[in-house]
């Protein structure tokens, strides 16, 4: 029986559809910009799949990394199918789950139990002399070929309109969804971040650093009442709501930087309903 790499070196042979090549772990991600009508090409331009909210996961053709590098303590047969070529995706277990699926993914030792939850989703083989739509067609067969149940290839799809878009995120959204990517189909990968990938939300995310505790009232009395922050653009203002009693009675630490979540800003430029989602995570999704 063939390995995998003759394998695929031999398909890509038959197909000349992609440049097969070790990766090294200095290589960069692509990163996503946020999706708005005003700076993105027509919607029909894109394929576009569910944002699954997971960690994020580069497989080098050696090792599984985190965006920055960092190597995830997998189980030995989790990445012993996995072929010797860049692939980019997220571990994830479903929907709305990213605490408990960080904390399996930063356990030093992995427990194979909490393992066997975990999928890789596959959504990029990056090439640098191939476009998105044909990097498509060969992650999507590459996984068929692996056949093995933990690693998946991402569906992508095309909308004609924006309104078939926005359809299509709130249907996801309901069934509790993060939103969306926008892969440009005729964009080569390009590392770092830039419109050939979009995020679509129901709402924008952003960080910021913790400069204050601001005591509670009421019910929160000697508990956390908001956060003071401050964004990257220098703005000073107050996130106090999204927070857990728990996280309440053991607020972020004062130089810890949070995401939050806000839907659009004030005429004052201030996000607007500004509300908690955690701690800055560096394993976390882009």
């Amino acid at each position: 029986m063939l390995k995998l790499s003759k394998r695929l070196f031999l398909y890509c042979l038959i197909h000349c559809t992609c440049t097969v090549f070790p990766v090294q772990a200095s290589m960069q991600a692509q990163l996503a910009q946020v999706y708005e009508q005003t700076n993105a090409s027509p919607v029909s331009d894109y394929l576009v799949s569910e944002k699954y909210d997971g960690v994020r996961a580069i497989w080098t053709g050696e090792q599984l990394l985190t965006r920055n590098g960092n190597q995830v303590p997998a189980p030995e047969w989790f990445i012993a199918p996995l072929p010797d070529v860049w692939l980019d995706g997220e571990l994830w277990t479903q929907r709305q789950d990213f605490e408990a699926l960080s904390s399996i993914v930063r356990t030093q030792i992995p427990d194979d139990n909490d393992w066997r939850q975990i999928s890789y989703m596959v959504f990029d083989m990056p090439d640098t002399q191939l476009p998105f739509e044909q990097r498509y067609k060969n992650y999507s067969a590459l996984i068929k070929q692996i056949d093995a149940a933990h690693i998946k290839a991402i569906k992508q799809q095309r909308f004609n309109s924006h309104h078939a878009l926005s359809e299509h995120l709130q249907a996801l959204v309901e069934e509790g969804a993060e939103g969306l990517m926008l892969h440009l189909a005729s964009a080569h990968h390009r590392p770092g971040r830039n419109d050939a990938l979009l995020k679509l939300k129901p709402y924008f995310d952003a960080e910021a650093e913790v400069i204050a505790h601001l005591p509670g009232r009421g019910k929160y009395t000697d508990m956390l009442g908001a956060l003071r922050v401050r964004n990257k653009q220098g703005i000073e203002f107050s996130v106090g709501t999204g927070f857990t009693d728990a996280e309440r009675a053991n607020p972020p630490p004062i130089g810890s930087v949070i995401t939050y979540k806000y839907h659009g800003y004030t005429n004052n430029g201030l996000p607007r309903f500004a509300s908690f989602l955690r701690i800055r995570d560096d394993l976390e999704y882009e």
